[in-house]
């Protein structure tokens, strides 16, 4: 398949981390592992992560967004996590602080690659507007892909919904696709409308999609099996 799957780590507990990665592996996959600030800020979290063995993909999904100086020092404290190998931006904080995080990060790690994050996959048209923006969804994340091309970012995080229009903007950059559920799984916290199985999501031209839920709650071992015959 050689297929790049990011399973989602959302939780505080080292134990269920452990399980995470130990029902997950596949050779017929390409399996990371992503961290977000629920695990990032927990206590011990970060020593954790130092500690992962560096066969294992890490994905670090901070979602920088801040001004140049402050994220320049934020991507420094990380220089003692050696095995990050993708981390996020918010594409939103602008050119400037997306050229200073790319620029930074390849002096604490050359295998380091920045991913930026376009609309939130929990947004839709209408709680977009209500932030402010007058652009739709798909309009705004052609514009914010074009902005980190621009800035020499190594991919894009986008809905699934998005990733046609994207490759044809972002060529040769790898794009990721959260908002995954298994078929027959509930939406929960997403926007129904922007959320695609597995499957959809490789079709539609995804080089990696992330998901979560549908394999870690519950019986992870059982869920793994049922996105290994999703992508049949």
């Amino acid at each position: 398949m050689n297929k790049k799957i990011f399973v989602a780590c959302d939780t505080t507990s080292h134990n269920k981390v452990n399980k995470i990665i130990k029902y997950t592996q596949s050779k017929k996959l390409i399996i990371g592992y992503k961290f977000g600030l629920e695990f990032f800020y927990s206590k011990s979290g970060r020593t954790f992560l130092s500690k992962v063995s560096k066969k294992q993909i890490i994905f670090l999904d901070l979602k920088l967004n801040d001004i140049p100086n402050t994220c320049i020092s934020a991507i420094n404290s990380l220089k003692d996590i050696k095995n990050i190998k993708y981390l996020t931006v918010h594409i939103n904080g602008g050119f400037e602080m997306l050229k200073a995080i790319k620029k930074k990060s390849k002096k604490i790690n050359k295998n380091l690659k920045i991913l930026g994050v376009t609309v939130l996959t929990s947004f839709s048209d209408k709680s977009l507007k209500k932030t402010g923006h007058t652009k739709s969804v798909k309009n705004l994340v052609i514009h914010q892909a074009k902005l980190a091309k621009s800035a020499g970012l190594d991919g894009i995080v986008c809905s699934a919904k998005e990733v046609k229009l994207i490759k044809k903007i972002c060529k040769n950059m790898e794009i990721v696709t959260p908002g995954i559920r298994l078929p027959g799984d509930k939406a929960q916290d997403q926007n129904k409308n922007r959320i695609v199985n597995p499957k959809s999501a490789f079709e539609s031209g995804a080089t990696a999609i992330v998901i979560g839920r549908s394999i870690t709650q519950g019986s992870i071992k059982n869920n793994f099996r049922k996105l290994i015959k999703s992508l049949n």
